[in-house]
């Protein structure tokens, strides 16, 4: 057991670094290519920061592990919505500018819905990946005419801030690209060999090891740059992050994953992990949109709320891990 333990450890910090290094260097290479800095938030780095995520998934559906996938999916966003926006809350309230993020938080409550209605015939079958994929796509497309014709929102400024932290050439851009995507295919297989080796030892199944461990390591880069947001006080880019990660994963990583290998799903996947994605969903949004004439922000005592509940999920599927372990 001490090998795969190794193997996850060591696969989740290259992970991370290579992501990191991929986004910043895609984000680099987009703004020396001409790309507006409101793209560059909305698809380069709110999209960027979960190729973890999608490489993962990707490689553990190929390797017959569709529920490592969907685990890591649908657990990325609990803890990007619980672990990241929560805690980055409870360090600092966080106020909510940006038109763009605000226009998407309700598409991300659509999207989470209908992803209720796959999960409901017991399998995402490769049509309905097709289907999550073209919305992803529509997505995509509509994201890239608001932000051409609506670049003076206020995630253009924190994304222009946040490329002045680190400048590259557009040379130096594409080799950290390159770089970075490659060693993301090597430590995802890393970390799916270890991860899957030690659902086997704990005789539990892929599912809830993508759900908690795979999970929270590829939620780390969402959480190093939202935190790295939030000191320069980049507060829309912190939440634009969070927003368009869980869209991307929702639609783009479960998307894939079925596509390669259609996803047999549980019932206990819509009671316990969707219910739990969708309260957070609608959580987030009011705290974030407003309401009865309150400015939009996430507030310690809200940031609070979410790191709790996510907290709470985690203690309740490392005790089913423990009971399995125990059983066996």
């Amino acid at each position: 057991m001490m090998l795969p333990i190794a193997a996850v450890v060591a696969g989740l910090l290259l992970l991370v670094w290579s992501a990191e290094r991929f986004v910043d260097g895609a984000a680099a290479t987009s703004a020396r290519l001409g790309l507006s800095p409101l793209l560059i938030g909305m698809l380069v780095i709110g999209f960027g920061t979960s190729a973890p995520e999608l490489v993962v998934s990707a490689l553990a559906a190929s390797q017959g592990n569709p529920g490592l996938a969907l685990g890591n999916a649908y657990g990325s966003n609990i803890a990007n919505m619980g672990l990241i926006l929560g805690l980055v809350a409870l360090i600092s309230p966080l106020a909510v500018h940006s038109g763009v993020v605000r226009r998407e938080l309700p598409v991300l409550g659509g999207v989470t819905l209908l992803s209720a209605l796959l999960l409901l015939g017991g399998v995402i079958s490769r049509l309905e990946a097709l289907l999550l994929l073209v919305l992803l796509a529509a997505f995509i497309g509509v994201s890239i005419y608001l932000g051409l014709r609506h670049g003076n929102d206020s995630l253009s400024s924190d994304t222009e801030e946040s490329l002045t932290v680190h400048p590259m050439s557009l040379k130096a851009g594409l080799a950290w690209t390159g770089i970075g995507l490659v060693l993301l295919v090597v430590s995802s297989r890393i970390l799916v060999w270890g991860a899957v080796a030690i659902a086997q030892g704990f005789g539990v199944s892929d599912l809830v090891i993508g759900l908690t461990v795979v999970a929270v390591g590829t939620s780390l880069p969402e959480l190093a740059s939202s935190i790295s947001a939030l000191r320069r006080g980049e507060h829309d880019l912190v939440l634009g992050n969070v927003v368009g990660s869980n869209l991307f994963n929702t639609l783009g990583v479960v998307g894939l994953a079925a596509m390669i290998a259609p996803i047999e799903v549980g019932r206990e996947v819509l009671l316990r992990d969707w219910s739990l994605m969708m309260a957070m969903t609608v959580m987030m949004a009011v705290f974030a949109m407003g309401w009865r004439g309150r400015e939009g922000r996430i507030n310690r005592a809200e940031g609070a709320a979410l790191l709790a509940m996510f907290l709470g999920y985690t203690a309740y599927m490392i005790s089913m891990v423990i009971r399995s372990g125990t059983a066996g």
